[in-house]
């Protein structure tokens, strides 16, 4: 039985937006570390301004599927399913990017944190927009 309630939705997209924050806020402590054991030999990652704005404005829509759960109308709940997929795949090609180049712990954790939430949140996504 498939409940229809939006608020397990909501939370079942909560948690690949907190696993996105996890993630970065690793990566960030992993080039860090990476950093401060070559004694300032790796060349530092500057954001510009427009950057660092894009980057932020990526990571603030995270919480737009959780939102749009909420909502419950189809429009919305569709919305949500593309905004959502989107957000998984892109976070999952660029953490898989990432980890081959800064480590294998950042695969594995992305995997864990973004990945496999995000897929469960997109099936649950998808039973419920089948359910209405």
């Amino acid at each position: 039985m498939i409940k229809k309630n939006p608020v397990e939705l909501a939370l079942a997209w909560l948690v690949p937006s907190v696993g996105a924050a996890i993630f970065v806020t690793i990566q960030c402590f992993s080039y860090l570390n990476a950093y401060i054991e070559s004694g300032g030999r790796l060349q530092a990652i500057t954001f510009g301004p427009a950057a660092l704005l894009a980057v932020s404005i990526y990571y603030g829509f995270w919480i737009v599927p959780p939102l749009l759960a909420l909502v419950g109308r189809r429009a919305s709940d569709w919305t949500m399913l593309v905004l959502g997929g989107l957000l998984v795949i892109m976070n999952t090609l660029g953490g898989v990017t990432d980890g081959l180049r800064d480590g294998s712990h950042l695969v594995v954790l992305e995997i864990l944190a973004i990945t496999l939430p995000g897929a469960v949140a997109l099936i649950l996504s998808w039973r419920h927009l089948r359910s209405n």
